[in-house]
């Protein structure tokens, strides 16, 4: 197998890496929105360590609320194996590896214009 420059990713490498950002940003909005505690809580507040832990009540995540993050959970861990074990990463080894790695996180990010 030839050796491909490392920025130049096959297409459903970089399909998959762009669909783990966008699926990492709804799971990341969702967890926001939602309760603190998955069940339901009274809350609590303890000023007894370094600083002051408090939570307020939580009325916990619904059955749709749950499964929603375990949707996007799954689909999380599937693209995260599909990027790591894709066949393109045999090409690349050592310290070039961990740089083509950083090079696809950010493939999807548009470069600066020139000059700024």
């Amino acid at each position: 197998m030839p050796e491909s420059p490392p920025h130049e990713f096959p297409d459903d490498l970089l399909a998959a890496q762009e669909e783990l950002h966008q699926v990492r940003s709804e799971l990341h909005a969702l967890l926001r929105r939602l309760p603190w505690s998955v069940e339901p809580h009274d809350g609590f507040s303890d000023d007894h360590g370094w600083r002051k832990l408090e939570r307020p009540a939580s009325p916990g995540w619904t059955p749709d609320e749950q499964a929603e993050v375990e949707k996007l959970r799954a689909r999380e861990r599937e693209l995260a194996v599909f990027v790591t074990c894709h066949r393109f990463w045999e090409q690349v080894s050592g310290p070039q590896a961990v740089d083509t790695r950083m090079r696809l996180k950010h493939a999807h990010e548009t470069p600066p214009p020139e000059g700024a």
